[in-house]
């Protein structure tokens, strides 16, 4: 009687509980969504690109120690097996990417050499539109796009007035201009690999190259230029010619050299000749940055980015072909010149010509960036868009077959839903523990009240947060039974409950306890799957990889360990996946049966203090007036 009043107030908290199921599904989706989102943590240029690496053009006293203006130079980035992984980019390097500061400007860039396998090192020049000195001013190279196309571009690389840049890359010796001049080579040379950048020129003093004739190298009276190269002299004190540019009458024309191994600059014109040569030799099977440049009236000599003579001096007309490694031809019918030099001997890597004067800080930056004392680029460590993307990690991803990833996505979904359910059974009993403690304090309070009931009734306010109480579940059984028998009076037995009534009541509250057992077991057969299951379908997938593995090799019919270790780690990874699924499994069911243990546990021990105390009538001693009569 009464009890009709509290019997269903539960319907609203189980429908509370599915809400929280909802809500831990919507919470487990998040998480995997932030798992498997991409790390947005710093922005990048470009997300279709995995890796980047910071690079410090530092021109000031830690650095190059560049004080002199700079202006628009192109640096050279070597890339080398300490401070570059090849096997992140693409084979031929197409799809490193540099940017600047900014991380949205991106800068133009060529590839002189790539070689990745063998020799493992890249050659890059890069063009710094505006190197601030005594600063550092950093960029940023990308790579790892397997999509990305090839944006090297070498005539974008260097401004108009670079009338030349040769590289001496060409296999026939035939040096190529990377600018957009076309100030090619007219005759070939002999080419090196040993050069300090690349490859270099080898000149053994019998055979200068001579330049294609283009009217963009002519010199204008006057005008302003810049002519540089690396020079490594063979014999030592030598005097040769190395570059030599005259007009058709032989008068007019400048001529860059060694006197006695001494570097020096002449200037030749109807007026006289104007020569600035250094104090000391170059030292013999050494490379040294030659520079020569050129103003209104005076042209300055700098070896190793140090201006080391000058002279005054305008530069003459000289509409003349030029000559690298010895002195240009005398024209026909004319007497040689007595500034003529014997041809040069050694090697000679990067010449430039600019129709321009470059500030002495972008000569300086030229050694200290190209020089085997090169010390103006700094690498940072290098950065990912996700740890998966690079490092040991990143080769076994790669090397990861179609099968293996079947597997490890049937793993993936595994893992997921063990995990929801572990979510959900927190959530659970979380909820039962708290609830079957406020039950126990109220049903407490209520029984020290005297009542007529055999069982006291709850407060009908204070039921609604009781839903999520299992012994609560099983007392409202105990509570049914005991008025559907206590109605007429006829299971009373000199004023007690029946025998075969107390059992009848005892095995309904047995009932609803199993019922709650039930119910705090529910989906935990998902993550005995997961326990069990999960490390034998990885190992599977190991074996199938392993199986295709050896197939390939037995196919190729050679046994390289370059080639067996990605497969055989690859198909470790779904294993070692198997295993991820099952061990966080195998803590969460353990702790949970712990607790659903304690949980029926203790329903079991209720039903029998209930029953007890329904035998002894001790919560109610008073029945009621229809039983009494």
């Amino acid at each position: 009687m009464g009890w009709q009043g509290t019997a269903w107030h539960g319907g609203g908290l189980r429908r509370r509980g599915l809400g929280l199921r909802r809500l831990a599904c919507a919470m487990a989706a998040s998480a995997c969504l932030w798992l498997t989102a991409p790390d947005a943590s710093a922005a990048w240029w470009n997300g279709d690109w995995q890796y980047r690496v910071k690079i410090g053009a530092d021109a000031g006293a830690r650095g190059a120690n560049v004080t002199e203006p700079i202006g628009r130079t192109q640096v050279l980035v070597r890339l080398l097996a300490n401070n570059f992984k090849f096997d992140t980019a693409k084979p031929d390097g197409s799809d490193i990417r540099f940017v600047a500061a900014d991380d949205r400007t991106p800068l133009h860039y060529h590839i002189e050499k790539w070689d990745g396998l063998i020799d493992q090192v890249a050659l890059v020049w890069v063009d710094l539109p505006d190197l601030a000195p005594g600063t550092a001013t950093s960029i940023t190279m990308y790579w790892g796009n397997a999509h990305a196309n090839d944006a090297s571009d070498a005539r974008a690389t260097y401004d108009s007035d670079q009338l030349l840049v040769w590289h001496f890359a060409e296999e026939n010796g035939l040096a190529h201009d990377s600018t957009a001049h076309a100030n090619n080579a007219l005759t070939p040379g002999k080419r090196d690999e040993a050069g300090i950048i690349g490859f270099a020129q080898k000149f053994d003093g019998t055979s200068p190259v001579r330049l294609a004739p283009n009217p963009t190298l002519n010199i204008a009276a006057g005008g302003a230029a810049t002519w540089q190269m690396w020079v490594k002299p063979t014999p030592p004190a030598q005097s040769s010619a190395l570059y030599d540019q005259r007009d058709a009458g032989g008068v007019n024309g400048v001529t860059i050299g060694l006197q006695a191994g001494a570097p020096f600059v002449t200037v030749a014109s109807a007026a006289g000749v104007a020569r600035a040569q250094a104090q000391s030799p170059l030292v013999a099977d050494s490379w040294h940055l030659l520079s020569v440049t050129a103003a209104a009236d005076h042209v300055t000599l700098f070896v190793d980015g140090v201006k080391v003579a000058d002279a005054a001096g305008a530069l003459p007309p000289v509409a003349g072909a030029a000559t690298l490694g010895g002195a240009a031809a005398a024209p026909a019918g004319a007497a040689a010149s007595p500034l003529a030099l014997p041809n040069f001997q050694g090697q000679i890597d990067e010449l430039q010509v600019s129709r321009v004067a470059r500030p002495a800080g972008a000569i300086m930056v030229a050694d200290r960036s190209q020089g085997p004392q090169a010390n103006l680029l700094a690498f940072e460590a290098p950065e990912q868009t996700s740890s998966f993307g690079s490092g040991y990690l990143g080769i076994i991803l790669r090397s990861v077959t179609l099968d293996a990833w079947v597997v490890i996505g049937i793993l993936g979904v595994m893992m997921l839903i063990s995990w929801l359910v572990m979510v959900l059974k927190g959530i659970m009993v979380s909820t039962t523990s708290g609830a079957n403690k406020r039950f126990r304090t109220l049903l407490r309070e209520t029984a020290r009240r005297p009542t007529g009931d055999l069982l006291p009734q709850l407060p009908a306010e204070r039921v609604r947060t009781l839903g999520g109480s299992c012994l609560y579940r099983v007392y409202e059984t105990g509570v049914r039974e005991v008025n559907d028998r206590l109605s007429g009076g006829r299971t009373l037995v000199d004023g007690q409950i029946a025998p075969q009534s107390l059992a009848a009541i005892r095995s309904a509250m047995d009932a609803a306890m199993i019922r709650e057992t039930q119910r705090l077991n529910s989906q935990m057969v998902f993550l005995t799957i997961a326990i069990s299951g999960g490390p034998f379908v990885g190992l599977l997938g190991t074996v199938i990889g392993v199986m295709i593995t050896f197939a390939a090799i037995a196919a190729q019919g050679d046994v390289n360990v370059n080639s067996i270790a990605p497969g055989i780690s690859a198909a470790l990874l779904a294993t070692a996946a198997g295993m991820f699924v099952a061990i966080p499994a195998l803590f969460g069911y353990n702790y949970y049966q712990t607790r659903i243990k304690s949980a029926v546990t203790e329903m079991a021990v209720f039903v029998d203090e209930i029953v007890t105390r329904i035998a002894e009538g001790d919560l109610g001693r008073r029945t009621r007036p229809a039983a009494a009569e």
